[in-house]
């Protein structure tokens, strides 16, 4: 079997792009790492992202449920409890609207950031992977459809995180072909 995560730096925060949530656990498993998954699909605010981040990693009772704290349970603490082989972290389909805006998600990833960079100077690979969530219909609301055109698909999740945006760029020649 090929190493996972081969060419993924050991310390980085990155889109989950090409990866699929069960290779990724596949590889910690494959590599003895720690695998770390958070479903925020249902987070509106701040305080729902680190609720369900608390829940779904298990942190401790004590948690302060702010970013400091989130920060301080993901390097300090963990280091402090023993050696670390690396950790895999999944944070999937991180709020993107209004009560969670550009900022507070930056904000969020910047603590992974930072997390990454402290196992860095320990040496301990540290590789978080995340998606972002697209704002839905209100629920009632019917998908706006257009006579002889599929449905749009604001029910559906998908990636928008800064690669798939450059991607997806004006000057794209598909795009323009496809436009004549």
């Amino acid at each position: 079997m090929d190493t996972p995560l081969r060419n993924v730096r050991p310390n980085i925060v990155q889109s989950i792009r090409a990866y699929g949530v069960k290779d990724l656990q596949a590889a910690a498993e494959y590599l003895g790492h720690h695998f770390l998954y958070a479903n925020l699909a249902k987070a509106q605010s701040k305080q729902d992202v680190l609720e369900l981040i608390a829940a779904q990693y298990t942190l401790p009772a004590h948690f302060g449920k702010n970013f400091d704290a989130l920060y301080d349970c993901m390097t300090d603490m963990v280091h402090k409890s023993g050696p670390q082989t690396g950790f895999i972290v999944v944070l999937e389909h991180i709020p993107a609207h209004s009560k969670f805006d550009k900022e507070a998600r930056e904000q969020l990833l910047d603590i992974f950031r930072d997390a990454a960079d402290y196992w860095s100077d320990r040496k301990i690979p540290f590789r978080c992977f995340y998606s972002f969530s697209v704002a839905r219909s209100p629920k009632g609301e019917e998908p706006i459809e257009v006579q002889n055109e599929e449905p749009m698909p604001t029910d559906k999740i998908l990636d928008v995180s800064p690669q798939a945006l450059r991607m997806s760029s004006p000057f794209n020649a598909g795009y323009w072909l496809a436009a004549a």
